[in-house]
């Protein structure tokens, strides 16, 4: 089994890169997936969510209301960390569990946005990087997402830097050009990734 990390920083296209990884094969444990799972609604992790910050977290009918939690965490250190404490470890549990599940060859991406800024890197056989300058990141946020630009900014630097995400980075795929410049690029990356190619570290 080869494990991988997948990260990269906001409107990078780092869920094209994980969709177009488990088209060719690759298991895809998305931790964005993960985390919704393990706060919905009737789960002990949404319990010790209101617990800690009370049931104006709920929406109506007893699901998270995350706009509401995101107003709560967003620039406020402490809060987020106790968010984190809650989830964190049932999402890691969870994803061990769907790992263990997958075939003794299989090609594991762990798709993890903020693999960087919770020190993980170390934990995977290889880490790939979806790179794009920042102010593509800001386009397509602007573009894509309906943001303010500053705004924008704002969730951009609340991350990891472009530099930081590089310097942890075995593999990088840069997504700042087309559809199918990024199709050839992870071709390339999968035939290393499954022992056809000639580094896998490149």
């Amino acid at each position: 089994m080869l494990r991988v990390g997948l990260t990269g920083g906001i409107g990078s296209g780092k869920s094209s890169v994980s969709g177009r990884l488990g088209e060719r094969g690759a298991v895809v444990i998305d931790s964005d997936v993960l985390a919704r799972e393990v706060v919905a609604r009737g789960t002990d992790g949404l319990a010790e969510v209101v617990a800690v910050f009370g049931d104006g977290v709920l929406t109506a009918d007893g699901e998270l209301d995350r706009p509401a939690v995101g107003k709560l965490v967003f620039g406020d250190e402490t809060a987020r960390r106790k968010l984190e404490a809650v989830i964190h470890p049932r999402v890691r549990a969870r994803a061990a569990e769907i790992e263990r599940a997958a075939p003794d060859d299989a090609v594991v991406v762990h798709d993890i946005p903020l693999l960087v800024e919770t020190g993980q890197a170390d934990k995977f056989d290889l880490v790939l990087v979806v790179d794009v300058p920042v102010d593509v990141q800001v386009e397509r946020l602007t573009t894509q997402r309906g943001m303010a630009e500053d705004e924008a900014r704002r969730r951009i630097a609340s991350q990891a830097t472009r530099e930081q995400r590089l310097a942890a980075a075995d593999v990088v795929i840069d997504n700042s050009g087309s559809l199918d410049d990024l199709d050839r690029r992870i071709d390339e990356v999968w035939s290393r990734l499954t022992g056809h190619g000639t580094d896998t570290k490149a």
